[in-house]
């Protein structure tokens, strides 16, 4: 089945709508690629088959020659997983995490960068604020998690400041620096359930 994936939705909707703005020789990479404005976009990554990620973006820009496509004025970022039932797939869709960004970048393994953002894991109810650098970008790889220079995690089983995080997609650190301070209530108040924090009784 073929990979139809952002790539392959922003170019037709810029083959139909910006076909003058198609690459013509003498043109530098800002004048060839395709720019669009209030869509809303849906991810397949090829590295990450059960997943999809859905955004809407006041503006995307495609720059065929870099391989990127960046997104601004962005709302409503979420990743969903394919709903298995007893192993079985049922057609549905759930929701495993939101993402909230200025503007992100999607290169063309379908990884994507910016400099801060902020990802809500809802099965774990964790709130992770992310930062990175210029030189290393807030990183979200398809199918492994995400990583950055430092992250602010606030969940019902971890809290702190971590450096140099790696965690995967289901709340595992995979990576972390000597420095980072944090901790794992031994006496929590609340706990997660069905995607929301509620009191222990």
């Amino acid at each position: 089945m073929q990979k139809v994936g952002l790539y392959a939705l922003v170019g037709i909707m810029a083959f139909a709508l910006i076909f003058a703005l198609l690459p013509t020789p003498g043109l530098d990479a800002s004048q060839s690629g395709a720019r669009l404005s209030g869509v809303q976009l849906r991810l397949y990554p090829s590295g990450d088959s059960n997943a999809t990620w859905s955004f809407r973006a006041a503006d995307v820009r495609n720059d065929p020659v870099a391989g990127l496509t960046t997104l601004t004025g962005i709302t409503d970022g979420k990743r969903l997983l394919k709903e298995q039932v007893q192993g079985r797939f049922t057609g549905r869709e759930t929701l495993d995490a939101t993402l909230a960004t200025q503007e992100l970048t999607i290169d063309s393994q379908d990884t994507m960068t910016t400099r801060q953002a902020r990802i809500t894991l809802v099965q774990q109810c964790a709130d992770i604020d992310l930062q990175g650098t210029e030189q290393t970008p807030v990183k979200i790889e398809q199918g492994q998690g995400f990583s950055a220079t430092q992250a602010t995690i606030a969940s019902t089983s971890l809290t702190g400041t971590i450096r140099d995080l790696k965690m995967t997609f289901d709340f595992r650190i995979l990576d972390a620096s000597p420095n980072s301070k944090y901790s794992f209530p031994l006496d929590p108040t609340e706990t997660c359930r069905d995607g929301k924090r509620v009191p222990l009784t």
